[in-house]
């Protein structure tokens, strides 16, 4: 019976499984990300946590602990100096896992896990992008909003009528010339009527 066991023994023997997640771990913190199955790679998770958290504290009793895991000197340095560093601050969570589909053959469900603090796209992004906070309350930003929409209409707006103002005394200008070449017409008539009426006499 196995009751309330809930390790995942992934198909293989006790042996064959340590050597399998030891021989991953050492990839890991040499590549920084590998691809491999979500079964796998949450395996792996729980498996190189403890060992990076380890890590942090570099001692000599520390480094041999890891050192009969990993079974790798490399990776053993390589764990310490470097990706020890780069984790100081953080208290957990070295890991991130992001799945990439189903995979051709046996379509079994793949994956990325990869180390959180040596992907520099995630954390160029996260700095770039403000923080946005939500409230219940979203009337004050749907009103402002309607306002900022608002105020580039109303300039819109003012505008043509600007510029129709401007048009129209030109035509007031011209209307009164008009009237003022009118009232000049008659004058000159008058003295053209006055002589005609001499000539008759």
């Amino acid at each position: 019976m196995r009751h309330n066991k809930k390790f995942n023994h992934l198909g293989r023997k006790t042996a064959h499984r340590k050597a399998m997640l030891s021989n991953m771990a050492n990839s890991l913190i040499f590549s920084k990300r590998i691809t491999t199955t979500v079964a796998k790679a949450k395996a792996l998770k729980m498996y190189v946590e403890p060992l990076i958290t380890k890590a942090k504290n570099d001692t000599t009793h520390s480094r041999r602990i890891v050192f009969s895991v990993l079974k790798s000197k490399t990776a053993v340095a390589e764990l310490f100096r470097d990706v020890a560093d780069k984790v100081g601050e953080r208290p957990g969570g070295y890991t991130r896992i992001l799945k990439t589909g189903n995979r051709l053959g046996d379509n079994a469900e793949m994956c990325v896990i990869e180390l959180v603090d040596y992907n520099e796209n995630l954390l160029s992004a996260k700095e770039d992008k403000p923080k946005k906070r939500r409230s219940r309350r979203g009337g004050a930003k749907k009103s402002s909003e309607d306002t900022a929409a608002t105020q580039p209409k109303k300039k819109e707006v003012a505008e043509p009528k600007a510029e129709a103002v401007v048009e129209e005394p030109k035509a007031e200008e011209v209307k009164e010339k008009a009237a003022a070449e009118e009232v000049k017409e008659p004058a000159k008539e008058e003295p053209k009527a006055d002589d005609e009426e001499k000539k008759t006499e």
